[in-house]
């Protein structure tokens, strides 16, 4: 088996659901405000005044359990991948557990590994299904993302997440992992101490060694160990800080740009942080077809990515209209300006 993470029985995705806020701010709305006229992205998505991580992942756990069509009771475990949860001391995945109605036989718990979090529940939940302890486990990533007044990060970070119910595979679940790969090294990019409001970050010590060095390599070696090239994959989901990184990350392995788009939502909802992989998949599963194989790479500062080879199944073609897909969540928009954005955000500029 190799350098490849592979349960005991095959394990695949039986539902899965997105949900994205509606407030939107242009980024040349928060370019006016601190006098700058070059923007990573276009736009993002920013959460109501009653929304947190905690309401993002019940909207989207809810949507995943219509499309897996069990009784919620039948969920051993609900993993919530974040760095944005409300409560320093309390578990956030207890509140959705007992909001979709799982309670009280199963395990919960919140995971942390900046943005790659919902990936990291993921691969938890895979081994969970995988060694037979259960037969469905929710994996969570979500984020209300934060971003210091005029930082960089204001431009991007946004808030949105994706649920996934994993199962062993079956003609009911709508695609199945052939295998995955986690790869880490400690690379201090990006961090956010005890007490302080908003994070910090290394510049441009954030691309090279930081993004690029995990995600290249998590992909490469999944890949090698697998026996595929790029071709062998239709689609390619990367985590997407920005446009730029995931496309340029898909140049250095060869992947086309061309099927990296159709997930590559950061430039119009801006970066969800734990989310934002898991919801470019479920963008994704919303228009694959049957036997699609879709790479799937995250990214985690401190550092870390896990890569994932998913094949969709035929299940797909039913499912995925039993709930709002993610585009639907996207294009549900309203703009605001600075001042009621900083209001939403709680940002107190001193």
């Amino acid at each position: 088996m190799g350098k490849l993470l592979k349960p005991n029985r095959e394990v695949g995705i039986i539902g899965y659901g997105a949900y994205v806020p509606m407030y939107r701010i242009k980024a040349e709305e928060i370019g006016r405000v601190w006098g700058v006229s070059s923007f990573p992205i276009q736009e993002k998505s920013v959460p109501g005044l009653d929304e947190d991580t905690i309401t993002i992942g019940i909207e989207a756990a809810r949507n995943a359990l219509k499309r897996a069509k069990i009784d919620p009771k039948l969920i051993r475990a609900v993993w919530l991948g974040t760095e944005s949860k409300p409560y320093a001391v309390k578990p956030s995945g207890t509140v959705i557990a007992a909001a979709i109605g799982a309670t009280p036989d199963l395990n919960a718990a919140d995971f942390e590994f900046a943005c790659k979090a919902g990936t990291e529940a993921i691969q938890a939940a895979i081994g969970f299904v995988g060694s037979e302890m259960a037969d469905y486990a929710m994996a969570i990533g979500a984020d209300t993302s934060q971003g210091r007044p005029g930082d960089h990060l204001e431009f991007t970070a946004a808030a949105g997440g994706a649920a996934y119910i994993l199962a062993p595979k079956s003609s009911e679940t709508v695609a199945y992992f052939e295998a995955s790969y986690s790869y880490v090294t400690d690379t201090p990019d990006f961090w956010r101490r005890q007490h302080e409001h908003y994070p910090r970050h290394g510049n441009r010590f954030t691309g090279e060694p930081a993004y690029f060095h995990q995600i290249i390599n998590a992909a490469k070696t999944l890949m090698e160990e697998l026996d595929y090239s790029p071709s062998d994959f239709d689609y390619a989901v990367f985590h997407q800080p920005n446009v730029k990184f995931p496309l340029t990350a898909a140049k250095i392995l060869g992947i086309p740009k061309e099927k990296v788009l159709p997930g590559l939502l950061s430039g119009i909802i801006g970066n969800t942080y734990s989310g934002a992989t898991l919801v470019g998949v479920s963008a994704v599963l919303d228009i694959a077809k049957p036997g699609d194989r879709i790479l799937w790479v995250s990214f985690g500062s401190g550092a870390g990515s896990d890569a994932f080879s998913l094949v969709v199944q035929d299940a797909i073609e039913e499912k995925r209209d039993l709930a709002p897909k993610t585009m639907d969540y996207v294009n549900r928009k309203k703009y605001i300006d600075y001042a009621l954005y900083a209001k939403h955000r709680g940002k107190y500029i001193m």
